[in-house]
């Protein structure tokens, strides 16, 4: 099993409604693309948030920062406009190639997410339209990138 399956089994264990988003969710949606750390999105609830640190805490993740799910629900504003702040990191102190990016700065919605199958595990991922329009509110080079390799996939 792929870290990235492990990870979508054990969210999906905890109930968390999360989708895939980042390089990964560029690569699923059938572009070329390379990337380490796994980025998702959920529900912004604080059960959500709670369950998904749970979640991660179960696979041997620990936060690169010294918060917890309550702080980051209650506090998300101040991170996002005061700290630049838009994901919480999760890596493995064993193996710090696995690493977790929950990111703060967008919210899943009803109606976002397209379900696939990875090896035995179902994978929400955002679905084409909603990926390509969170990574033209982001601007930065390599979502740029990813735009223009999503659209070309559209068409």
């Amino acid at each position: 099993m792929t870290f990235l399956e492990k990870v979508c089994s054990e969210l999906n264990k905890q109930n968390v409604q999360f989708a895939i988003v980042g390089g990964y969710a560029v690569a699923l949606h059938g572009a070329v693309r390379g990337t380490v750390d796994i980025d998702f999105v959920v529900k912004w609830r604080l059960e959500a948030l709670s369950s998904a640190e749970k979640a991660l805490m179960k696979l041997g993740l620990v936060s690169r920062i010294p918060v917890h799910a309550s702080d980051v629900y209650h506090f998300r504003k101040e991170y996002i406009e005061n700290r630049n702040l838009i994901a919480w990191n999760f890596y493995n102190p064993s193996n710090p190639v696995e690493q977790v990016d929950i990111i703060i700065n967008f919210e899943l919605r009803d109606g976002m997410v397209k379900n696939m199958n990875v090896g035995s595990t179902t994978i929400p991922v955002l679905n084409i339209n909603s990926l390509i329009n969170m990574k033209r509110e982001s601007g930065r080079e390599q979502d740029l990138l990813d735009i223009d390799a999503l659209e070309r996939l559209q068409k």
